[in-house]
Parts: C-alpha cells; structure tokens; sequence
C-alpha cells in the first residue's frame, strides 16, 4: 500500500517529467499481458497517463505490469505475487524503472523465515505471519493487500518490516457508464500513511482508486469524480470530530509571558515580550514588565521560548484532510495552493472556512497548461488561445487569487492570458512553457517565476529550454547549471531587470537539494528530523533518494547544481527581490528550505520573513497574517528553542493557535499517527 500512498500525495512534490534527454525504460524486457488481462486506466484531471494490467498464469503465479508516461515521465514495471495454500504472500519480484531509478525489489518466505531487498532497504526475519508492504510496485500490489486486509480478523493486519494497518467500510454508490449500473464500496485503509486511504471495490474485487492520479476500470473513467466526491464526504466527518477534539475555540484571553518574539515586520527578534490575545485578536504586544493581562487570562510562560508569526509554505499543494493537522503542527497557518484539483480544493478550503476542518488560510492558484501528454496532472488543460482565455477568466469568477501557467502552454499564448489576468486583478506566475525563457515571461507579463531552475533557466542552451516541460529542467539543468556564471554581464542584466520590474521568487530550493543530492536509501536533511516518529511506511518513503544519475550527469555534478541553484537564491537576496519560501511538498521541508537560505547568505530574521510578512504582502492578506501585531489574528506558534540562533529550532513546535483555536502540536501530531515532535538538529 505503500506505492499508492505515494502515488496519492505525488502532487505535492515537484513533479519530475523528462523529455528529449532519455531516462532508461526496458519495457521490452519486461512481462507483457496476454489479451483478455485485467486492466485499470490511470488518469488525472489532465487525460490518460498509462495503463495497468494484471493476469494469472497456470502455475499459480500472478503477474502484473504498469505503463505509466506522467508529463513525460516514465515508469515501467512488473511483478510477480506468489501465494501459499492458505492465500498468505510468500514471494514478490518487482523489476522495472520508476522515476527514481532501478525499482528492483523482493520479498520471500523460506524456512520459518522472510527477507526482503528494496531499492531503499533491506532485511530479514522470523516470518510468524503479516504482509510484506512493499516500497514500490504496480496497482496488484495493493490489490493484492486490501484483499488479505479483508479476510484478515478484525480486518486488520501486521505489516513487514513494520507497522500495522487496519480496514473500515467508509461508503457506498451507485455509478452508471451508461451501458450498465454498478453498486460500489468505498473502503478506508488505516496505518499506511498519515491518514485514512480510499479504495473502491465491486463486490470483492478491486474496482478504482480516485485521487490525483486514478486508478479505474476500462469504460468506467467518467465515474471518477462522483467516486471522489462520495469518499470525500464520507472522510468529512473524520475531520470534522478533530476540530473539537483538537482544536477548540479559545473563549478567555490568552496571554504569552516573557517570550521572545520575532518581529517579522522589523525583521528582528526581541526579548521579553508578551502578546495578549482576546477573542481571536491580538489586542497588546510589549514588554513583559509592561502588558497587563486581562481578568481570567489563560497564562502560557514563554520564558526562554519563541512566538513566531504562523509560517506560510508559499508552494504547498494541499492534498487531504489531514494536510491541515500536518501543516498546523508545523506552525504552518497559511499556505498558497500553486493547483490543485478545482472542485475538491475548493470544497475542502470552504470546510476551513466554515469551521468544519482544521487548516490553514489558503490562497488559491488556478493551474491552467496545454494539452497534451506532458500536462500537469491537475492543470485546466488549454487547447487555443480563447480556452486559455476563459480559463483566465474562471479563475477570477471562482475565486482564485492567481492563475498559475504551466510548461505546455503556447508561449504565444501567455500574453494574452497576461493581460486579461491583470485586468481582472489576479497575479500571475508559474514555470516557463517550453521554448520560452524566463525574461520573455516577464517581458509578457509574469509577475513572479515559480522555481529557482525557472530563474537558472535563463542562461540554459537552447535545447534544455525548448524541452523545459520535460526532464530537462532537471537533469538539463543539473548538467549545465554549475557552468553558469550568475555575475556575468548577460545574467547580471538580466536579474537587474527581474529586480527593476519587482519580479517575485518562490525557489522551492529545497525540492532540488531532495532531487540532486540524496542516493537511494539516504535520508534527506529535510527529513532526518522526523526518523523515529512517522508511520514506517511513511519513513521508508523518506529514503527513495533523489533523481537517478545518468551517463551525462553524475551524482556529483547534481550536487554541484544544487550548490549553483542555491548560490542564485543567495543573490536574489543580496539584490532584495522579493523571495516566498515554498516546499513543494507535505510541510515537513519548509523549515529546511529556510535552513538552506540562511547556508546562502540570509540571515535567520530574514530567512524567516520569507515565510511570514513577504508572503502576507505578495499575496493581499497583511492585513490579518504575517505579523505579530495589534489588531492582527492571532497566528502563531511557540517554539521550545531560539531560532535566532538555530533556525532549525523552528520545527520544536510546542502549541499553535490559529482561527481562534489554540491546539497543542503533539496533540495534531498524535491525530494523523505521528509520534512526537522532531528531534533538535545542531546549527551549523
């Protein structure tokens, strides 16, 4: 269950798609189906991306393959499932290529014993019973365990190497593809990640799985919104018990005694402050010996602690319910979604608003590309210039703050799209589409360039930008972007330019150290923090490493992109472009993207503004976040530690308060199966 998990949340990382530089894909080497085999079609809101097939052969072997062209990205693999007489796993062979490279992986049973090799881990034990969950594989695999889940007592079962998940029945529905009707079963695996995970089912077989991206029957594909919004509805009420349970409004004065207090708007830290906070606003901030706390007061002693404005993740594609918990516990309070699923983000960021669900403040950016197989997967996919013009238009009639452009748009088409944006009063930024460079995007009417690659991009050969929407902006970049000279005069004009006409930065630099510097099975710095008090299958995730070296680009030239990418942030600094810090993935590594600004030159008050009153201004909401100030929210959170000295120490989230509520971290940590907070990491 693990793959699917990953597959679920896959969106909130940066998506990595390759084009003309080739990523190794044997399918010709791999199992083929026979006709007549079982087969799902994956799918986003964006189209088709592949199939996947499974079959049985006589003797007793079950096999699967999966195709799947992700925005370019390849992944083909296959699998084989052996079962013993009593229906329990007792060997898998996976083979293939994933993005991630070799996705060679096994599991067998011999002798009162299992042992397994990943392309992560690997181990071995006494075999008593429990289903290997494994790192990789095709849709069968999952199958395969939902379906032992089911037959398991209590529905529940013991995982290897670790971990234990259950099953519950969450819904049911109707669904018609106009040729015949089914009954179907929504069910909710339990312990694979951090929260609940939909599976559909015809009777006792696999039927769909619907998310970001889809699984689902031949024939059956126009179901897949009916099917999330059902399992959605059916997850509400989950969410809904934590807000209470959680987070409950605070109805007598809070006062923090004696803290020290980031001054987001002074970018500075200051001793000995206490901020008093009535009915969900900040009503006095000063020095300890001068605030007087109102009658009945909660007191919270913050001596030798630090009250930070709620942070921003400025690139956050908020995937679930339990994002909110995540983020929250993170002292993230406010986020802008960079494109997401329209409808479902939509619904879930009202569910906030109303009270129903904990989560952040949420800024929305229509995602809007071409069409074509490299489209993002949650993009409103464009085929003409009049389409991407309503889908301009959409955006401000349903709300968006933003539309965000996409690498397989019509450059000719950006103007345009532009123009009608900023006539309607919504911002506009994204990545560069392909053949266009990044000053052509802001000569056309970018208002800020989503990725630091986007601001290399630039100085790239030709060949790298024409290809951008694929893996070119990746590996392209990891082979050319150490050659750059970022103060030549052609670049230096260049970024005087991006700083003439205000051009904002979101680098998400923290998703290229995540690709370009771990091998497969290291743990990320992003991550290290968090080893021991994440589900298991969650923490195997963490050691997938990052982008597979090819014969052109070396682990080490990547780690050297990294170091150019990262020297690039260091100057936008130095030149005061405006700089939003973004993760483009669940939360976790925002934190470490403002450890890595401050390795680039900035200092931990104003790493930290980048994260707290430059985004409330970018984004038209200083009014309420991005300070502790009179009259403000009150969004913030403590910290058991002095991030004036150990930016790190921004992850010791003791409590939070947000949207009047006050809720202790452990206690969102605990709520979606984390735990306990991170362990201190040394400042460097």
């Amino acid at each position: 269950m693990k793959r699917m998990f990953a597959a679920a949340v896959a969106v909130v990382a940066l998506a990595l798609v390759p084009s003309t530089r080739a990523q190794l894909a044997p399918g010709a080497n791999l199992a083929q189906p026979p006709a007549g085999a079982e087969s799902w079609v994956i799918r986003s809101t964006a189209g088709p991306h592949g199939h996947s097939w499974r079959w049985a052969t006589p003797d007793g072997v079950r096999w699967s393959r999966e195709s799947i062209l992700l925005r370019g990205f390849v992944t083909e693999i296959d699998e084989q499932q052996r079962f013993g007489a009593d229906g329990s796993l007792q060997g898998v062979t996976i083979r293939g290529v994933t993005p991630n490279g070799d996705a060679g992986e096994s599991f067998s049973v011999a002798n009162g014993r299992y042992a397994y090799r990943s392309p992560v881990d690997h181990g071995d034990g006494a075999f008593s019973g429990g289903y290997y969950s494994s790192v990789g594989g095709t849709l069968d695999s999952n199958i395969a365990f939902v379906d032992a889940l089911m037959h398991s007592p209590n529905h529940t079962m013991q995982l290897l190497p670790s971990g234990q998940a259950q099953l519950v029945q969450l819904t049911t529905r109707q669904v018609s593809n106009g040729r015949e009707t089914k009954t179907l079963t929504a069910y909710a695996v339990i312990g694979v990640g951090f929260g609940p995970f939909p599976v559909w089912y015809d009777g006792d077989r696999f039927f769909a799985y619907a998310g970001f991206l889809s699984y689902i029957k031949d024939g059956w594909e126009g179901v897949l919104d009916d099917l999330s919004a059902a399992q959605n509805a059916a997850l509400a009420s989950r969410g809904a018990g934590l807000v209470d349970q959680v987070g409950p409004r605070v109805t007598q004065p809070i006062v923090i005694q004696d803290v020290r207090l980031y001054d987001s708007i002074g970018r500075r830290f200051r001793e000995h402050q206490s901020v008093v906070v009535v009915n969900g606003r900040i009503t006095a901030v000063g020095s300890a010996a001068s605030v007087r706390a109102p009658a009945n007061a909660r007191m919270i002693a913050g001596a030798g602690k630090t009250l930070v404005p709620g942070l921003w993740d400025s690139h956050q594609h908020y995937g679930s319910d339990e994002s909110g918990p995540l983020l929250l516990a993170q002292g993230i309070t406010s986020i802008r979604d960079p494109g997401n699923q329209p409808a479902e983000s939509t619904e879930r960021r009202h569910r906030i608003e109303n009270g129903q669900l904990l989560g952040p403040l949420i800024v929305p950016s229509l995602l809007i590309d071409g069409a074509g197989e490299n489209t993002a997967q949650v993009a409103v996919a464009v085929h003409n210039q009049q389409e991407a013009i309503a889908a301009v238009d959409r955006a401000h009639n349903e709300g968006y703050f933003a539309i965000k452009l996409y690498g397989s748009l019509d450059p000719a088409w950006v103007a345009p799209m532009a123009a009608e944006a900023h006539r309607l009063g919504l911002h506009v930024h994204g990545h560069v589409p392909h053949g266009m460079r990044p000053l052509d995007a802001v000569r056309a009417g970018y208002d800020e360039l989503t990725h630091i690659n986007f601001v290399m991009m630039q100085a790239m050969p030709q060949d790298v930008v024409d290809h951008s929407n694929g893996i070119a902006r990746h590996i392209g970049m990891a082979e050319y972007a150490p050659d750059v000279n970022i103060h030549s005069p052609e670049f230096t004009a260049y970024l005087n330019e991006l700083q003439r006409r205000h051009i904002a930065v979101d680098p998400t630099l923290v998703t290229f150290e995540l690709e370009y510097v771990p091998d497969s099975g290291d743990i990320s710095a992003a991550y290290a923090p968090f080893i021991g008090t994440m589900p298991p299958t969650v923490e195997r995730g963490f050691r997938s490493g990052g982008l597979p070296p090819t014969p052109q680009v070396s682990r080490q030239r990547m780690r050297q992109a990294q170091a150019a990418l990262s020297a690039l942030v260091g100057e936008l600094y130095r030149r005061r472009v405006t700089i939003v810090a973004g993760t483009d993935g669940s939360g976790l590594e925002l934190v470490r993207e403002l450890e890595l600004y401050v390795a680039a030159g900035m200092t931990p008050a104003d790493a930290l503004a980048t994260a707290t009153i430059v985004p409330s201004r970018l984004f038209g909401v200083s009014n309420v976040a991005g300070s502790i100030t009179v009259g403000k929210n009150a969004e913030f959170f403590l910290v058991d530690g002095d991030p004036s000295a150990n930016i790190g120490d921004l992850r010791l989230v003791e409590l939070v308060m947000r949207d009047g509520r006050l809720m202790q971290a452990d206690d969102l940590r605990h709520a979606i199966g984390i735990s306990g907070a991170p362990h201190r990491v040394q400042a460097h």
